[in-house]
C-alpha cells in the first residue's frame, strides 16, 4: 500500500493541518464532502492526499491509498484504517474510557454511537485486479449534541459529550494519520495478522467469542455450542452502519 506523492493538490482556504510525510492536506469548505470528493478526484489527487473538511461539529476525512494487490484482499486495508481511528480517539480519552468498534464500521464509545469509518475504490475495478486507487473516509462527531438531542437520542453522543480532551477534528485527523502510518508498517512488515488481531480487540467484548479475518476480509465469529457465523466485509461496506444518508452524518 503505497503513500507516494502524485498529483497536484489545491487548497481552497487558509486552513492547513501538520502531517507527516508522505500525506498532503487537501482542504474543503464546511459544505463538502471528504469521502465524496476523495473517490471523486482519487486518479488526480494521488495517494497521500488526505481530504479534509472544516466543520464545526464532525471531524470529517478521507485519505487516498495506492494499492499493489487485488481488490479481493487489499479491501482489508479498511481494518488498519479502522485500528488508526481507534488509536487517534484513544489518544484523547478519558482514562478507562470505553471505545469500541461495532463490527464492521461503526465506533461507539461508552456504547453511544460517535461515527465510524467506510472505504472507496473504482466501481469497475474486478476484484482479481489490482484497483487504480482506494480511499479510506471517517467522521466522528466532535460536538455535544445539547441537552434536548442527547435526550431524545440516547444511543448517540459526542467526544465532548465523554469528556474528551483535543478533541478537535484537526487533531484527530492529525493524529490517524501518524497512526495510519504506523499501522500500514506493521502490515507490510509483519503481515496482515498483526492488523487482524489489534482490530478484532477492539470489537465489543463477548465472553467465550472468538473473531478471526480471512483473506478476503470477512470475518467469522466463533461461539461456544453455535455454528461458525460469517459476516461478509463487502457487502457491509456498501452501506455504511453508523451513516445518516439524508444529513451525510453519523446517526442520532
Amino acid at each position: 500500500m503505497r503513500l507516494e506523492q502524485r498529483g497536484r493538490i489545491s487548497q481552497p482556504n487558509g486552513r492547513t493541518l501538520d502531517l507527516p510525510p508522505p500525506f498532503r492536506a487537501v482542504m474543503l469548505r464546511e459544505v463538502g464532502d471528504a469521502f465524496v470528493h476523495a473517490c471523486a478526484n482519487a486518479a488526480d489527487l494521488g495517494a497521500g492526499a488526505l481530504v479534509f473538511v472544516g466543520r464545526f461539529d464532525i471531524a470529517e476525512f478521507a485519505v487516498v491509498l495506492e494499492p499493489d494487490e487485488p481488490l479481493v484482499s487489499t479491501r482489508r486495508v479498511f481494518y488498519a484504517g479502522m485500528v488508526a481511528l481507534g488509536a487517534a480517539l484513544a489518544a484523547s480519552a478519558p482514562p478507562e474510557k470505553p471505545i469500541a468498534i461495532e463490527w464492521p464500521d461503526a465506533f461507539r464509545v461508552d456504547l453511544g454511537l460517535v461515527g465510524g469509518g467506510r472505504l472507496g475504490w473504482p466501481a469497475d475495478a474486478p476484484e482479481e485486479a489490482v484497483p487504480d486507487w482506494l480511499a479510506f473516509g471517517a467522521a466522528i462527531r466532535t460536538v455535544h449534541l445539547g441537552e434536548d438531542q442527547a435526550g431524545l437520542h440516547p444511543l448517540a453522543t459526542a467526544l465532548e459529550t465523554e469528556g474528551f480532551w483535543d478533541f478537535g477534528a484537526e487533531q484527530l485527523a492529525e493524529r490517524f494519520a501518524r497512526h495510519l502510518m504506523v499501522a500500514l508498517d506493521r502490515w507490510q512488515e509483519g503481515g496482515f495478522a498483526c492488523i487482524a488481531a489489534e482490530y478484532t480487540s477492539k470489537l465489543q467484548p463477548v465472553k467465550d467469542v472468538r473473531y478471526t479475518i480471512d483473506a478476503k476480509g470477512d470475518l467469522s465469529v466463533e461461539s461456544p455450542g453455535k455454528p461458525v457465523e460469517h459476516r461478509d466485509l463487502l457487502r457491509a461496506l456498501r452501506m455504511p452502519s453508523w451513516l445518516d444518508l439524508a444529513t451525510g452524518a453519523p446517526r442520532i
